[in-house]
């Protein structure tokens, strides 16, 4: 796994990476029932403070990309709530397809910006 931080950027570190084992989850760098490392293990490697690295790691729990195993530490476990994740999902893309609606893009601009997305995710 590679987490590229960027100590530069306005976004919290703990959301940087965060949004990067999101992304590791989404082009299959992880799968359901991969470990992590450990919080002092990533920590160290990527040259953060273990509590951003907890803070990241909780919040991925909050939002069901994993869970935690006493034995196993965190642990990718993306289908743990699927219908909460569909719910907040459709709160968020009629916001964004209101916003486009707003400035006139079609249904069809819509489809061919998803489907140019997910060609990442394959």
């Amino acid at each position: 796994m590679i987490i590229e931080i960027d100590f530069n950027s306005d976004e919290a570190l703990y959301l940087q990476l965060r949004n990067q084992i999101i992304m590791g989850i989404a082009t299959a760098q992880f799968q359901e029932g991969d470990s992590l490392p450990s919080v002092r293990q990533l920590a160290e490697t990527i040259g953060i403070n273990m509590h951003t690295v907890n803070k990241a790691y909780t919040v991925l729990k909050q939002e069901g990309y994993v869970k935690v195993d006493r034995r196993r530490g965190a642990v990718i476990a993306i289908d743990i709530d699927r219908m909460r994740t569909l719910a907040e999902l459709k709160k968020e893309l009629q916001v964004i397809l209101a916003k486009s609606s707003c400035k006139n893009i079609s249904k069809e601009e819509i489809h061919e910006l998803i489907e140019e997305i997910y060609e990442d995710y394959r």
